[in-house]
């Protein structure tokens, strides 16, 4: 199938050269290598070597390698792996793209423990993450999915989009990542400064912060840009605690990028990626995580991340480990002592029997086992909530989340568990409403929660992505009267809220809509730029003033960008077939989900437009072929079996 520039002919995204920059002009610095920094901080250096960030991505070296690939092997469904080496070169065979068993040489190797997984090429520069992998602790190989059955025309199958290494996963794996994606020839020229997470992942390209060390007080600041009088980009001793928390997050949290390389390190958050919300299917409706949604989603709704705690106060950021054994991590502030950085902390000795009413050094006495609760991701990877949250057990009688109490004792119920807590803890102001019963009912039907959803959204002591997320759910339900009562949150400081806010707006008219949100097309956050401009595609035409005609242009050729830097999602090409029906644009529509079905075969909904545009423009034997093409891929699909016998001549 010929893929044509589908950003272009939807959109009519050009490109512009970049001038030639003064040989005079200052310039900024470029990445030396994580090797250039050991010289002068080797404590840093040899903690950081054999930290999991440098080990998230290496070379599929026998030095590297912890699997067994001595003629093992591993089955299936029927589907058989073999792992052996012949020299140096390890080698996977399996069914490849075609469903025929292929040798693989391995292109990378991924993490160090509890799991390791491996990288399979399956075409010149595009890398594919293999499903199955090796248990370190354990010593076998097992697969990640392993209740799937899935054949090689699957988009889930290991050499599917949605296991594509380039796309998915490489960014947060390596230093200063291009994708460098063709759309037109669907191929990837990737590159990186460093594989794995390298000291200017986090501290930023180093030139010119290595020729200061070099020459001292010989350095020339003023031959630089964007740096310090030390020629650093990024100074982490003069950062704020949010500014801190949002380096780490571009990688720890759930998001979609907004461009196709790494930002600049020191660039915020929400510049760069739009941050999944409490939605159903990723966390619980309480806030619990639920699917692999990371940290920082859970992170923003605690109380530790209101009053200014940072990832660094938990954790050393080089060794990427906790800077304490065990209770005493929280100790450091959860004590009789305290700690003068957080002044309302109430003065306590919460690692007692007195607290947490359990055995000293039992699994229940631990802080993490009440309020940080663990959940296996990958089979074998245990990642805990970081939401730092008192247990619920309640709202388990309620509503079905679950709480910590039950993690453990699992021969009792949640109402036995409320009811301990009842007596432990009588006084408790960590009972009562809770947004969860709110979010639980509006994610059946939102209609039925909107005065509450309101409220919880105009609730400025609750976290940001609370109010965010109950945004979320009113703009399934939006009404007139809905717009105008939300419409004072359009100007909210937390650019999460500003930028929910703009989805509820779509129950206002539309001229009264372009009217609230068209000063939101030069928002300082890009976040709330991308969410506004998407609003004006549909907008009835209109005038605006210079300056805001200017901001929709500019907010407009941002989000063509990022469209443009996620070709490759199979997502963004059912976002460019839907902008082809709203412009009437029926060439690149069906372009665009004609490109969604290449890239994820069992997208039925694709199909299902395609068929739809087919039989509209009148070319009935085209919709016809559409439909038997689509079932050769999805011969078990009830829709398209409905559609071939309407289309019946």
């Amino acid at each position: 199938m010929l893929r044509p520039a589908l950003c272009g002919v939807i959109l009519g995204v050009g490109v512009l050269a970049a001038a030639p920059a003064s040989a005079q002009a200052p310039r900024l610095p470029g990445y030396v290598g994580s090797d250039a920094c050991v010289d002068c901080h080797d404590d840093a250096f040899e903690a950081w070597s054999g930290s999991h960030h440098a080990l998230a991505w290496t070379a599929p070296t026998p030095d590297n390698i912890l699997a067994d690939f001595d003629s093992t092997s591993f089955s299936l469904n029927g589907e058989v792996s073999k792992f052996e080496r012949t020299g140096d070169t390890s080698y996977v065979t399996t069914p490849g793209p075609d469903g025929k068993d292929t040798r693989y040489p391995l292109a990378g190797v991924v993490g160090i423990e509890p799991l390791q997984q491996y990288l399979l090429e399956t075409a010149p520069g595009k890398l594919q993450s293999f499903d199955v992998v090796w248990d370190t602790e354990a010593g076998r190989w097992y697969h990640l999915y392993p209740d799937q059955d899935l054949s090689a025309s699957d988009g889930l199958h290991w050499t599917g989009p949605y296991k594509n290494w380039n796309a998915r996963c490489a960014e947060c794996h390596a230093t200063d990542y291009d994708k460098a994606y063709d759309p037109l020839s669907a191929t990837y020229s990737s590159s990186a400064a460093e594989i794995g997470v390298g000291c200017e992942a986090c501290h930023g390209p180093s030139e010119a912060h290595a020729e200061w060390a070099e020459l001292q007080d010989n350095f020339d600041h003023a031959a630089w840009t964007e740096v310090d009088m030390k020629g650093l980009t990024l100074n982490f001793d003069a950062l704020d605690a949010a500014t801190e928390i949002s380096q780490c997050a571009g990688c720890h949290s759930r998001r979609e990028p907004f461009g196709d390389r790494s930002p600049e390190p020191g660039t915020p958050f929400h510049d760069s990626y739009r941050l999944a919300l409490l939605r159903e299917g990723a966390y619980h409706a309480d806030g619990q995580i639920q699917d692999e949604v990371y940290v920082y989603g859970s992170f923003l709704q605690s109380k530790m991340y209101d009053k200014g705690v940072r990832c660094t106060d938990c954790h050393d950021p080089h060794a990427a480990r906790l800077k304490a054994d065990g209770n005493a991590v929280c100790t450091q502030c959860h004590s009789t002592t305290g700690n003068n950085r957080f002044p309302t902390l109430p003065l306590a000795d919460y690692d007692s029997p007195e607290h947490h009413f359990h055995p000293e050094g039992s699994d229940g006495a631990q802080c993490k086992s009440c309020h940080m609760i663990e959940r296996v991701y990958m089979g074998t990877d245990g990642r805990r909530d970081h939401s730092f949250r008192v247990p619920r057990p309640d709202l388990t009688v309620e509503i079905g989340t679950p709480n910590a109490c039950n993690d453990c004792h699992t021969d009792q119920t949640a109402g036995w568990a409320a009811q301990v807590l009842d007596e432990k803890f009588p006084d408790s102001a960590h009972r009562g409403p809770h947004f969860a019963t709110t979010f639980a009912a509006a994610r059946v039907a939102p209609a039925t929660q909107t005065s509450a959803l309101m409220d919880i959204a105009r609730e400025t002591s609750m976290p940001g992505i609370v109010r965010a997320s109950a945004l979320d759910l009113l703009g399934l339900a939006s009404t007139p009267d809905t717009a105008d009562r939300m419409e004072p949150l359009l100007g909210d400081e937390d650019p999460l809220v500003r930028a929910a806010a703009v989805s509820v707006q779509r129950g206002a008219e539309p001229v009264t809509r372009v009217q609230r949100l068209a000063n939101l097309l030069g928002d300082p956050v890009k976040l709330v730029r991308l969410a506004t401009v998407r609003e004006f595609l549909d907008a009835p035409p209109m005038r605006l003033p210079d300056r805001l005609q200017r901001n929709l242009e500019t907010a407009m050729s941002e989000w063509q960008d990022g469209l443009s830097a996620r070709a490759d999602f199979p997502e963004t090409q059912m976002i460019l077939g839907g902008l082809g029906l709203t412009m009437r644009n029926m060439p690149a529509a069906l372009a665009a989900f004609g490109e969604a079905v290449e890239q994820d075969p069992q997208l039925e909904d694709a199909w299902v437009m395609m068929i739809r545009i087919q039989a509209a423009l009148g070319d009935t034997a085209g919709a016809r072929a559409t439909v038997r093409r689509g079932l050769i891929k999805n011969p078990d699909s009830a829709i398209l079996r409905q559609y071939l016998l309407e289309l019946q001549p």
